[in-house]
């Protein structure tokens, strides 16, 4: 079985890894860009999307580039601890939440798919732009090499569009669609090197209706005393007259014109403002997702990660449920008759409940708590039993976990063991 993926993310190398250890050998990636950088800033990587890089044995790498996150807080604008949950390993889970660079992320991977699956397996240079179904059940990709202008037809017996957001194999399928819409708000990410706040494996999520701050470490001091590499994201609505041709995350933008929107977010524990000041790196991005499809798969060809369901960055979901995507895909083409119908069966598992957590990321997922406490104690708290009776924070936690299927219950259990309907096709 011969398997094309559009797109060297997360999700597109985690496949190619996946298909690999499922005995799935001829398998290429193809990525737009020339050369594969670490570009990007932060993400958070939950227990479910852990055990299954675990289970491709990458974890002793990860630990290298990554940090256990051990807790997550909310925090009202005045700096006031509204709910904490101990993350990772501390909650009971049997792996942990890493945090960790998406640049150093993507390389782990990638050299993790050059070294098993041979040099050629990852093609740069070469954007998928389009396919032609063929009469044998595969389909004809088209390829365009931008460096140059040269294209290319290649033929697979299943094409996975892992192309991100602006997937080109989406288009392809749905080429109505239109560009992801905009909810209003803008994000400003970048990374900086700071002393450690907190215990120095806390994620903090404060702010109010309006605005928001994220803030997490990606690693452990350079020493005693020394700083870490900290991962910030602000958010707050657009100004009437922004405009945003493209959502681009590598748009970069100088801190001091969009400082003085987050300047009052300077806590006793914690300064976000110094953060934004000192950026080694800053992008802005507006705040889009895609609108759920009916359909991923038709025939050979299926969306995977972001190309499927690209949603607000609301409880650390993007990559992880790529990351989820890329191993329910490859066991389901190790396993299954044709590919046509592996790829069915991965929609009919993946597709609904992707389809409810893109639903429950707009509603702003667990971060809801922040704009319940705004709108209750709008000048903050003395007990925030008194904002929050009884477990509704636990609660409001509780039904998103398991909403995204990462509770702790769900993520230890043993998964059940498949059962082959074929022969999963020639490798």
């Amino acid at each position: 079985m011969s398997v094309l993926i559009a797109g060297a993310g997360i999700g597109g190398l985690t496949t190619a890894l996946s298909l690999h250890a499922e005995g799935v050998d001829d398998v290429r990636v193809l990525e737009a860009v020339a050369e594969i950088r670490p570009l990007g800033v932060g993400l958070n990587i939950l227990p479910n999307a852990v055990r299954e890089l675990a289970g491709l044995d990458l974890l002793d790498d990860l630990l290298e580039v990554a940090l256990p996150t051990g807790s997550l807080g909310y925090y009202n604008r005045h700096g006031q601890l509204i709910w904490r949950e101990p993350r990772g390993l501390a909650a009971g889970y049997h792996w942990p939440q890493l945090s960790v660079h998406r640049g150093r992320l993507q390389a782990v991977l990638a050299e993790a798919v050059r070294r098993r699956l041979g040099p050629d397996a990852l093609v740069t240079d070469a954007r998928v732009e389009g396919f032609t179904p063929r009469e044998d059940g595969g389909a004809d990709v088209r390829v365009h090499h931008p460096s140059t202008g040269r294209r290319s037809v290649t033929a697979a017996d299943a094409l996975i569009g892992a192309d991100g957001i602006h997937s080109k194999v989406r288009a392809a399928l749905y080429p109505q669609e239109g560009p992801p819409p905009w909810n209003g708000l803008v994000v400003w990410r970048g990374t900086t090197l700071a002393p450690p706040f907190l215990d120095g494996r806390s994620m903090i999520i404060a702010g109010d209706d309006r605005r928001r701050a994220v803030v997490y470490p990606m690693s452990v001091p350079d020493g005693p005393g020394g700083a870490v590499l900290m991962n910030w994201a602000v958010a707050r609505a657009a100004d009437p007259e922004a405009v945003f041709e493209d959502a681009d995350w590598n748009r970069a933008v100088a801190p001091e014109t969009f400082l003085h929107h987050f300047a009052d977010l300077a806590f006793d524990w914690l300064d976000v403002p110094a953060l934004i000041r000192t950026a080694r790196e800053a992008y802005v991005y507006p705040m889009v997702d895609r609108d759920p499809l009916p359909r991923w798969t038709h025939g050979p060809v299926t969306l995977l990660g972001d190309a499927a369901h690209a949603m607000y960055p609301m409880g650390s979901n993007g990559a992880t449920q790529s990351i989820v995507d890329a191993r329910v895909l490859a066991r389901e083409l190790a396993s299954r008759d044709t590919p046509a119908a592996a790829l069915a069966a991965y929609e009919a598992e993946r597709l609904p409940a992707l389809t409810r957590l893109q639903a429950g990321a707009r509603r702003r997922g667990p971060e809801v708590v922040i704009d319940l406490a705004h709108e209750r104690a709008p000048d903050g708290f003395e007990d925030v039993t008194e904002v929050f009776p009884g477990d509704e924070l636990r609660d409001i936690s509780a039904e998103f976990a398991r909403l995204g299927g990462f509770d702790p219950e769900t993520v230890n259990a043993p998964r059940p063991k498949a059962v082959p309907t074929g022969t999963g096709g020639p490798r």
